[in-house]
């Protein structure tokens, strides 16, 4: 039979990875915030789609 081992405590995140996730993070909030713009964006503009009436 094998023995579970412990579980080796995590070392602390170095500065880079903390970087690296808060940038992450913010990237996604960004996108989503632009697709929920564009989404509403999209919605008032239908059917305008530039072209000029004669």
């Amino acid at each position: 039979m094998s023995r579970n081992r412990p579980e080796k405590p995590q070392k602390p995140a170095s500065q880079a990875d903390r970087r690296a996730k808060k940038l992450a993070e913010a990237l996604r909030a960004n996108l989503k915030r632009r697709k929920a713009a564009g989404r509403a964006e999209g919605s008032d503009s239908v059917g305008k789609s530039g072209s000029t009436e004669d």
